[in-house]
């Protein structure tokens, strides 16, 4: 089993990648998955310092800037809409001083609605009763030889429904809130479904948005994805999202599709 962290702080703002965050795309960059969920980290101990209730992060939205090589990042985090309530907080990460990705996320107050709740899809088989499926015979990379990836049935061109899970800290030496943990996992979701052979096809994504209904929980990251490829080289990955008690959200991605 691997142990360590896909990161390792430097200072307050500065973070150092290891060779488990290597990227799929490109071993010499960072895969985007453990950089998400380092932001959102970032974003967590920003709000940690907020006076009053603590507000719920219910969506995040990454914009992708640019390459996402595997050096040292650094995160700064800013309130830019302020609030009792509602709150939009803003996080940029920089590699080599130059802006990679900047995020945005919507905070809002938590509120009893559990006597209205409902309308979720369905929850998917307990991962503990599936098979891992060896998604590093598909991709290159530390992340991917990282991670436990479980299907609920053998994946299909554009179609699969998968748990994930890793024994790797976030960062190391540093408990991760559940919410951080499972958003460093989320952007596997366009692995797991594709379409065409990554050696004839490429398909990055540029975005990756995530709407909560509630806040995630447990170990596993559950990805319900679906994959479609326009006719003009744009495509889009579609997931609902669960842990183990059930659908916590979705999560969208653009891709830009282009012959390898």
């Amino acid at each position: 089993m691997n142990t360590g962290s896909y990161y390792e702080r430097i200072d307050d703002h500065r973070f150092k990648p290891t060779a488990h965050a290597g990227g799929a795309w490109s071993t010499d960059e960072v895969h985007f998955s453990p950089l998400g969920g380092l932001i959102v980290h970032a974003i967590d101990h920003h709000l940690a310092d907020r006076p009053g209730e603590r507000l719920l992060l219910s969506r995040i939205s990454f914009d992708i800037l640019g390459r996402l090589a595997l050096d040292e990042c650094e995160i700064r985090v800013e309130t830019i809409r302020p609030g009792r309530t509602i709150e939009l907080v803003e996080a940029v990460a920089l590699i080599a001083d130059r802006p990679v990705v900047r995020a945005r996320a919507w905070c809002l107050a938590a509120i009893d609605t559990a006597p209205v709740a409902g309308g979720q899809a369905d929850r998917l088989a307990a991962p503990e009763t599936l098979a891992p499926w060896r998604m590093a015979d598909l991709w290159p990379g530390g992340y991917i030889a990282s991670i436990d990836v479980r299907p609920l049935a053998p994946p299909t061109p554009g179609r699969t429904a998968a748990w994930i899970s890793t024994p790797l800290d976030l960062v190391a030496g540093e408990a991760a809130t559940p919410l951080a943990s499972y958003v460093a996992l989320v952007d596997t979701a366009n692995g797991i479904a594709v379409r065409q052979p990554p050696t004839a096809w490429t398909f990055p994504n540029v975005d990756l948005t995530i709407h909560l209904q509630r806040q995630p929980e447990g170990g596993w990251t559950g990805l319900d994805t679906t994959v479609v490829f326009g006719p003009t080289g744009q495509g889009i990955t579609s997931t609902v999202l669960h842990d183990i008690h059930g659908p916590v959200g979705q999560a969208q991605q653009i891709l830009t599709v282009r012959p390898a």
